[in-house]
């Protein structure tokens, strides 16, 4: 019997790129096979924790006696559009001539979760190897494999990834139902998308609070340098120095010029890549990160769920000609003069679990012109972006002249370019977006010339101006500043060495925003984020322990410590139990009088969910279950519908809710291009999607 090592990647298209760096190619049923390997792969979480309900009757319904809960003995779970691959690992690590397993999910504390799950209740207990690497490059898979670990080496990782888990299980659903069952409505509570709520709030206060104030600056015309003052609070004042001013001399007090370097961005990470698309395109960042996933799954993106900035040492040639290939197929480098350093980009130390998102030489094949435009627009942003890190710092001089006049001091500023350099690159594709560029992108990028200067230079009665001016408040978030506070969030609380930092990672922070928007606590208006009064509401009634980043910062730090052998993580549990106890003993009651939540952005229900019995109602999208830890949803541009060229109306929905079925006339036939009635049933397989069927049909 040949024996055989079984290779589990975290997705599909991850195994595609292991068997084809190895050589393996007979494709088979959830696998591939070849040489001496079976491939094969998850599905993302293949398997999860299980629900609240899964560890008894009393835990169905959501009420306050039965909390906390906190499960002695854990639950899996297989959900059941997943089901199938599932079976198929399992009966992989079953298999006889299966010597050993590779882990070859995602290199970090996520892919080892995912595929310990798999392992352990599939009930493998075949010796385990692990894939570590950085890079998918096909000599990187090749180097990994010709030095596999032992899989045992990253039991500690295993704990810290379990623990994270559980414990994000445990606070998640106890202050969820906690709260809930206090104030009567839904109120989703979480480690990260609760303090995210209360950065909005924060923001949305310190706006409301704002008083306006007015203040003034004195400008002097210094034949052709423009000194302004400090801030002058009153007209009057600034009347009076304006006045002596004309009537004196000013001197050049002092002049100082300084060459300055301002050294190119780095690449793109997930979270840098949604700011920027956020900023110039207005896309979310779940609308950022959807894009990114198409263009990776057609290879034209590297994986877009990366916190990295870099590229690994070993992908100097592959960016140089990516570089190439980008320099002669975006339209704004015609004619760029350019000499890239890609050293500047590889740092092999900074990348984690993967490294920096930059365009492929599937490119090279394809043309962009071609591309539905808001890929095309991801896709030349993360070419300009490679190109700009990779080309020369900009360098100029900076000056600046302080002048004396009437016993007041007036400064003029002025900046001179010496090399260009990677904001060449910058302006050139600027100026190919359509409307004016983000000013706060572009301001002070240009020359601001000052006539040629002296210390002791002086100027008799020179011409002079008050200006008015205005404090303003601080802008409400966009995705782009949410997700940049995100990012910091909790910082200086987490140790330098933690894997991951500030709230949420790359991969979830946009749905955590969409989760926020879809629960009804905060609302897009344009590009900005705004809470409701929901949002406010369930804020001020959550303790700090809730709303504050400080404790996912002290998870994390915790967290890494347990990685590294060094703290223990039944003590870790044992802190979270204790935590979650301490939520429901001091929250005993509602103090409804200081809150209100409201019910007034909710949609008319259109009839109860067939898996939970909640309401459902109509989204812009989609007819989706109010309950949020429920996943039923029917989707208005369903396949189904789309095929039978028939609009899937609010009326349809509400007769599937209510009897399973809709009688619907004109469904269109794609085999016979006739149109006919016939009834719609609703076939629920209880998975991710919701199925639909045709049970009676009438020809005209």
């Amino acid at each position: 019997m040949t024996s055989h090592r079984l290779v589990i990647a975290e997705k599909p298209s991850v195994a595609s790129g292991i068997a084809a760096a190895l050589g393996v190619k007979e494709k088979k049923d959830g696998y591939i096979k070849g040489g001496g390997y079976l491939i094969s792969w998850c599905v993302g979480h293949l398997v999860e924790l299980a629900g609240a309900a899964a560890y008894g009757e009393q835990y169905k319904k959501w009420n306050y006696e039965s909390l906390p809960i906190l499960p002695q003995e854990w639950q899996y779970t297989v959900s059941k559009d997943k089901e199938k691959q599932f079976a198929t690992l399992k009966e992989l690590m079953h298999r006889a001539d299966v010597s050993e397993v590779v882990n070859a999910c995602d290199a970090g504390r996520e892919g080892e979760l995912i595929f310990r799950f798999v392992y352990e209740v599939a009930g493998c207990d075949k010796p385990m190897r692990r894939l570590w690497i950085s890079s998918m490059e096909d000599s990187a898979i090749k180097a990994g494999f010709s030095d596999l670990k032992n899989g045992r080496d990253f039991d500690t990782l295993y704990a810290s990834a379990l623990c994270r888990a559980k414990a994000d299980w445990i606070i998640g659903i106890n202050a969820t139902r906690l709260f809930s069952c206090l104030y009567d409505k839904t109120l989703n509570v979480g480690r990260v998308q609760t303090p995210t709520l209360k950065m909005l709030t924060d923001r949305g206060a310190a706006i409301s609070h704002f008083k306006k104030e007015k203040y003034y600056h004195v400008r002097l015309n210094l034949s052709g340098a423009e000194a302004a003052s400090e801030r002058i609070s009153d007209r009057k004042t600034a009347d009076g120095l304006k006045a002596a001013c004309e009537a004196e001399t000013a001197v050049c007090a002092s002049l100082t010029k300084e060459k300055k370097t301002a050294a190119p961005p780095k690449l793109f990470d997930l979270t840098s890549l949604q700011r920027e698309a956020n900023k110039i395109y207005g896309y979310t960042a779940k609308q950022t990160l959807d894009l990114a996933q198409t263009l990776y799954e057609k290879r034209l993106l590297t994986y877009p769920r990366t916190d990295s900035t870099f590229l690994t040492d070993d992908m100097g040639e592959t960016a140089a000609k990516t570089v190439s290939l980008l320099s002669g197929k975006l339209p704004f480098m015609e004619g760029a003069a350019f000499t890239p350093d890609i050293s500047r980009v590889l740092d092999s130390n900074k990348v984690s679990d993967h490294h920096a998102i930059i365009p492929t030489m599937e490119l090279a094949k394809t043309d962009i012109a071609t591309l539905p435009e808001s890929e095309r627009n991801i896709l030349t942003l993360a070419g300009a972006r490679l190109l700009s890190a990779a080309a020369a710092p900009h360098v100029f001089e900076a000056v600046t002249a302080v002048f004396s006049c009437a016993g007041s001091e007036f400064t003029a500023h002025g900046k001179t370019v010496l090399v260009g350099g990677w904001k060449d690159i910058e302006r050139r594709f600027r100026a190919t977006l359509k409307g004016k560029p983000n000013p706060e992108d572009t301001e002070g990028d240009g020359e601001t010339t000052l006539p040629e200067l002296t210390e002791g230079q002086t100027f008799i009665n020179p011409a002079a101006e008050v200006t008015e001016h205005f404090t303003t408040p601080p802008k409400p978030h966009s995705e782009a500043t949410l997700l940049s506070a995100m990012e910091r969030a909790g910082n200086g609380d987490t140790d330098p060495d933690a894997e991951r930092r500030g709230l949420g990672t790359p991969a979830t922070r946009a749905a955590v925003i969409e989760k926020l928007v879809k629960s009804g606590f905060v609302e897009r208006k344009g590009k900005q984020l705004i809470p409701t009064e929901n949002g406010n509401a369930l804020i001020s009634i959550l303790p700090d322990l809730l709303t504050s980043p400080q404790l996912t910062a002290e998870w994390e730090n915790n967290l890494t410590q347990i990685a590294k052998g060094a703290a223990d993580a039944g003590d870790f549990m044992a802190g979270i139990e204790a935590m979650a106890r301490e939520l429901v003993t001091t929250n005993t009651a509602a103090d409804k009088s200081k809150v209100n939540f409201t019910d007034k952005d909710e949609k008319p229900s259109l009839g109860k969910c067939p898996r939970c019995g909640s309401p459902v109602r109509e989204g812009k999208k989609n007819y989706y279950c109010s309950n949020r830890e429920c996943v039923f949803t029917m989707w208005k541009n369903d396949r189904f519908f789309e095929e039978r060229k028939t609009a899937f109306t609010a009326k349809i929905a509400a007769a599937l809710l209510k009897s399973g079925k809709a009688n619907v006339k004109g469904l269109y036939s794609p085999k016979t291009g006739k149109t006919y009635d016939g009834t719609v049933v609703l076939a629920d397989t209880g998975g991710k999607y919701v199925n639909y069927k045709i049970e009676i049909q009438k020809k005209k």
